[in-house]
């Protein structure tokens, strides 16, 4: 199938933890795994309250009836242990807005942010941050922000959208995915850079909580 068109309504209809459970055997097989966001810290790399904040916030906006977010949230954590597993690549580019976004309490926010520069040294884990004073203008040409997407062993891509998520697999499809991510990726500061992005992020947000 070239494409497959999923809401989250028919996603979440179970409950959040079986939304969750529907997805992990991609994770498990996957050997590589590139993830382009602009919204939202990826999940994988998210900390239990980021995730507990998240899907909350997932069961109002898509009006799930089962709460379920706990157990949701125990499903995702549990999901995370295969970012240590060898043999595996997961490859991370964020824009910078993603680590401003104040879509959680503060002491949320910054624990975040910490945990992103610890897995950040990770062996298998790669994370990039696209700066917001990056020149996105090259060659006569603007490289502009995307919708979150996963490109998974360079033959899938899931695209994640408001009301769903679409699933590609035709291959003309994929390549331009593929180009997104070189255009994307190629703006991107990684290792001492992207921490000290972080880490400037992460001060501002101490010192206003220190004034108040």
């Amino acid at each position: 199938m070239a494409r497959m068109w999923v809401t989250y309504r028919q996603l979440n209809r179970g409950g959040l933890r079986k939304a969750q459970e529907s997805v992990r055997a991609q994770f498990e097989q996957a050997q590589v795994m590139r993830v382009y966001l602009a919204h939202v810290v990826p999940g994988l790399l998210q900390t239990e309250e980021y995730t507990a904040a998240a899907l909350a916030a997932v069961r109002v906006e898509q009006q799930v009836e089962v709460d379920d977010v706990a157990a949701a949230v125990e499903e995702r954590m549990d999901r995370q242990s295969v970012l240590r597993r060898a043999g595996k690549r997961w490859v991370f580019v964020m824009e910078e807005q993603v680590l401003w976004y104040r879509s959680v309490p503060r002491e949320v926010h910054a624990g975040q942010l910490r945990h992103l520069l610890e897995v950040m040294r990770w062996p298998t884990v790669s994370v990039g941050i696209i700066p917001v004073s990056a020149i996105r203008f090259r060659q006569g040409v603007g490289v502009w922000p995307e919708h979150t997407f996963t490109i998974v062993d360079g033959a899938e891509v899931n695209v994640e959208l408001v009301s769903g998520y679409l699933s590609v697999t035709a291959s003309l499809e994929v390549a331009d995915y593929e180009r997104a991510w070189e255009r994307l990726s190629g703006l991107a500061a990684h290792g001492p850079p992207a921490a000290a992005i972080i880490r400037r992020v992460l001060a501002a947000l101490d010192s206003r909580a220190v004034l108040g």
